[in-house]
């Protein structure tokens, strides 16, 4: 069986510290939907006060994008 470097990306998406004070949210959207929807997630929780970020974001071979979002969650 053939390991695919995306078969890891799936794996390691799996693996989260369980206490590590990050809300995370997953979406897979068409590209350009992703791009407004992680730009909306930034506006709402700006990095400056949540620690925001894109946590991963990789191509599906049907062209849809999986991205992964993370803030803090004592901000709120």
């Amino acid at each position: 069986m053939a390991f695919r470097p995306r078969d890891l990306a799936s794996r390691m998406a799996d693996r989260r510290p369980a206490a590590d004070g990050f809300v995370r949210e997953t979406f897979t959207l068409p590209r350009e939907a992703a791009r407004r929807r992680a730009r909306d997630f930034l506006d709402r929780y700006p990095k400056q006060a949540y620690m925001s970020s894109v946590e991963s974001w990789r191509e599906l071979p049907d062209g849809a994008i999986e991205f992964t979002m993370r803030r803090l969650s004592s901000a709120d």
